[in-house]
């Protein structure tokens, strides 16, 4: 049995090649850069592009199940090409908002394909990455030690990157989870003040949280760059997830603590999900002043 990951060298997608790896699976990792990637000794690492499907002949050749990145354009040719393959259990990266109905565009075609070959699918879907942290707040605390934040009330349940991939391995290895979508949160409720408070316990210094406002917040990121700014105007509540204009103030009107348990990965792995505080932790040295490359 060979397992194809797609988006090998992604946050997540890397990791469920290690999991995959420990777990004694036969992996094809597949980038669009395999001279430069690095994966766990006996990992095949081959080239292909989803988003152009005549690519991925020789990495679907012998492929039984596959780990699927979500590329909506091309979604259902590539899951076309990879039936006649002969892949007979998919496993998707998909998205919380697909549960909640704002997703119709990115993720949901995705998952719409795979169900529709009739093949055996399963569906990953997290909600907030905790990684998101990193991509807005790492700059400015490896720059100055300090987080500029218009909501540092608000709560949420955000995910580890490893639960995830956990969770998506154990779709990969184990029967019992077709037709199955996995909603994925963090285990606690936790405010942005009190994730600065872990971040900085992490890495062994005072990290100061400077209150802005969402248009302060706004600029910043557009000028950082990357990751903040092309997710500025969704993240900090100016547009909602289908890029219709929308007001901040409903981020903070949104009060999740009504809404009970989350789901989270120990659903399917039967292991507590990790806690903001062990990302933290996990994450200590990309969020230090003397660390700028993402491990």
């Amino acid at each position: 049995m060979t397992i194809l990951v797609t988006g090998a060298t992604g946050h997540v997608g890397r990791l469920v090649v290690e999991r995959l790896v420990e777990a004694g699976a036969r992996v094809r990792a597949m980038t669009r850069a395999p001279r430069s990637a690095r994966f766990p000794a006996g990992v095949e690492v081959v080239h292909g592009d989803l988003a152009e499907p005549p690519t991925l002949a020789g990495a679907l050749a012998g492929v039984d199940r596959m780990y699927l990145f979500p590329v909506a354009q091309t979604a259902r040719e590539v899951v076309d090409q990879a039936k006649r393959a002969g892949v007979r259990r998919f496993v998707v990266l998909s998205s919380g908002a697909v549960t909640g109905g704002f997703d119709t565009d990115f993720h949901l075609p995705v998952e719409r394909a795979v169900e529709e070959s009739g093949l055996e699918w399963t569906h990953v879907r997290p909600g907030e990455f905790m990684l998101n942290r990193l991509w807005l707040w790492g700059p400015s605390i490896r720059s100055e030690s300090v987080v500029h934040e218009p909501f540092p009330e608000v709560s949420w349940c955000p995910v580890h990157e490893r639960d995830i991939a956990e969770v998506a391995a154990a779709a990969l290895l184990r029967d019992g989870h077709h037709g199955r979508a996995y909603d994925l949160n963090g285990p606690e409720l936790i405010s942005r003040r009190d994730q600065v408070r872990a971040i900085a316990s992490a890495i062994g210094r005072y990290v100061r949280l400077d209150v802005v406002t969402p248009a302060q917040a706004r600029e910043i990121y557009l000028k950082q760059g990357g990751f903040a700014a092309d997710n500025a105007d969704f993240l900090l509540g100016f547009e909602t997830y289908s890029g219709d204009e929308a007001d901040p103030e409903s981020i903070e009107e949104l009060d999740l603590a009504t809404l009970g348990p989350l789901p989270t990965a120990e659903q399917v792995t039967g292991r507590p999900g990790r806690s903001f505080a062990q990302w933290a932790r996990d994450h200590a040295v990309d969020l230090r002043a003397d660390h700028h490359r993402i491990a």
